[in-house]
C-alpha cells in the first residue's frame, strides 16, 4: 500500500511518494552510476533478465532489502517515478517475471524525459509483462501497478492492468494516485473495487489530492507523506491498523502496512530527500544527490534483510519508532520542532549527504530519553500490542538468504 503525489511549482515538479509495506522489511538507498553495455548483454531484475540497452544513466533509488527493483528513484536527468500497488479484475500471477518496481528501475536506467519512462515501460510491460511475488513476508501476494513519472517540466500517471495499460498527462497543479485505479474509462473497465475499499485507497488518494493541491514545495510534500489522515495520531482498526492517510501505521488482522520509507524530488534542481526508515514522523527527510553515492561505511547495506540490525540507518530507527509507536501523539510533539529545523536547513541549503545522514542519527539520539519517559505506558489497543509483538518476534528470527543483491 502506498501514496504518491505530484507538485506543480514555479521552480519545477515535486515528486513525494511514502513506500508502505511489511513492517520489518528493511529499505535500502542504491545508487548506480551510468554505463555502456555491449550487444547482447542483459539486464538481472528481480526474478528474471532482460535484454541490456547500449547506455544506462546514473541513478539513485529506494528499494525493498531482497529486491531489485525499486519502489521510487531518480535519474541523472531529473526524472522520477513512484509506484503503487492496484488491484484489478485481470488476472495476477506469481510466475516469475518483471515487477512494477523492476519496470521503475529500468525505466529510471534507460529514460532522460518523463514521456520516455512511460514509453521504456509500457515497451516492457507489452513484451514481457509483470508477474512475481511482491513480498518475502507473504510469498503468495501479487499486484499489478500504477505509476506516477515526472520531470522537471511535466508528468505522467501510467495504470496498467495485466498487460493493459492507460496514461493521463498531469495538467493542474497536482495530482494523487493510491492503490486504485484512477483514470476514469479504465478503472471503469479494469478495478477490483472491493480490494480498493479493503486498502482504503479512495480516502488517501482523496486526502492527499487535497492537500497537494495547496503545497508550494519540498517541504509541504514532507508534512503531507507525515499525515496520519486523523488530525492526530493513528487510528487503529482491529481489521487494517491505521490506512486513513499517507502515513500508514501496521497492527491489523486483515491488511497491515507500514509506511518504512518516504521520497521527496524537486526535479527543478534535481534534488531529492528521504527518510530511508519508517514512519517519517520520527525521521528527518536525508538530502540525496544522484551523483553523491555513500560508501559502506558511511551506509552498511550488506546484509541488511528483515532481521534486526543494528548497523543499518533502517534498523537503528526501529528503535526509537517502535518506541514511540506506543504513544505516538506525544512523541511526535517532543521531536517534531528539532526535526523542523534539521529539514529546514536541508532543504534550504542541502549538505552533503553523509554529514545529513550523521546528524539525523545523532538527532535520534536526542530525542530517545524524553520519547522513552512518555511512553511508559503503551495507549495503543490491545490487537495493535499484540501484533507488534509478532513483528518484534519475527524481526529476532535467524536471517534469510538474500534473494536480490
Amino acid at each position: 500500500m502506498c501514496d504518491t503525489f505530484v507538485v506543480r511549482t514555479d521552480a519545477g515538479m515535486v515528486l513525494a511518494k511514502n513506500s508502505d509495506r511489511d513492517p520489518n522489511e528493511a529499505q535500502l538507498w542504491e545508487w548506480t552510476p551510468a554505463g555502456d553495455h555491449p550487444a547482447g548483454a542483459s539486464a538481472r531484475t528481480t526474478y528474471v533478465e532482460v535484454p541490456q540497452v547500449a547506455r544506462t544513466h546514473a541513478t539513485v533509488v529506494s528499494r525493498p532489502w531482497w529486491m531489485w527493483g525499486a519502489e521510487m528513484g531518480a535519474n541523472e536527468h531529473g526524472v522520477a517515478i513512484g509506484n503503487e500497488a492496484v488491484f484489478t479484475k485481470q488476472p495476477t500471477s506469481l510466475e516469475p517475471g518483471l515487477l512494477g518496481m523492476d519496470l521503475l528501475r529500468l525505466a529510471l536506467e534507460r529514460a532522460t524525459t518523463a514521456d520516455e519512462a512511460v514509453e521504456v515501460m509500457v515497451a516492457l510491460l507489452e513484451e514481457h509483462g509483470q508477474s512475481g511475488s511482491c513480498s518475502i513476508e507473504h510469498p503468495k501476494f501479487t499486484y499489478h501497478n500504477s505509476f506516477l513519472v515526472a520531470d522537471a517540466d511535466s508528468a505522467v500517471v501510467l495504470e496498467t492492468a495485466g498487460q493493459h495499460w492507460a496514461t493521463e498527462q498531469v495538467r493542474g497543479a497536482a495530482r494523487s494516485i493510491s492503490n486504485g485505479l484512477t483514470i476514469p474509462d479504465f478503472a471503469e473497465q479494469h478495478a477490483d473495487r472491493l480490494r480498493g475499499r479493503v486498502a482504503s485507497c479512495d480516502t488517501r488518494q482523496a486526502l492527499t489530492q487535497h492537500r497537494a493541491a495547496t503545497a508550494r514545495g519540498a517541504r509541504e510534500a514532507m508534512r503531507i507523506l507525515r499525515d496520519n489522515g486523523t488530525g492526530r495520531g493513528p487510528r487503529w482498526s482491529p481489521l487494517t491498523g491505521s490506512m486513513v492517510g499517507p502515513n500508514m501505521h501496521a497492527g491489523g488482522w486483515l491488511a497491515s502496512s507500514q509506511t518504512v520509507s518516504s521520497w521527496v524530488s524537486h526535479l527543478g534542481n534535481k534534488m531529492h530527500w528521504s527518510t530511508g526508515s519508517a514512519d517519517p514522523a520520527f525521521a528527518p527527510f536525508v538530502p540525496l544527490r544522484v551523483d553523491e553515492p555513500l560508501d559502506e561505511v558511511a551506509y552498511p547495506t550488506t546484509g541488511v534483510d528483515n532481521t534486526r540490525d543494528d548497523r543499518s540507518l533502517w534498523w537503528r530507527h526501529e528503535r526509537l519508532h517502535r518506541r514511540a509507536l506506543r504513544d505516538w501523539t506525544r512523541s511526535e510533539a517532543l521531536v517534531a520542532a528539532d526535526r523542523d529545523r534539521l529539514e529546514r536547513s536541508w532543504v534550504a541549503d542541502p549538505p552533503p549527504t553523509a554529514q545529513a545522514l550523521e546528524a539525523g542519527l545523532e538527532a535520534r539520539e536526542r530525542w530517545w530519553p524524553a520519547v522513552e519517559r512518555v511512553t511508559e505506558r503503551d495507549t495503543r489497543p490491545w490487537w495493535t500490542r499484540r501484533a507488534w509483538a509478532s513483528y518484534d518476534e519475527a524481526a529476532d528470527r535467524p536471517r534469510k538468504a538474500q534473494v536480490a543483491s
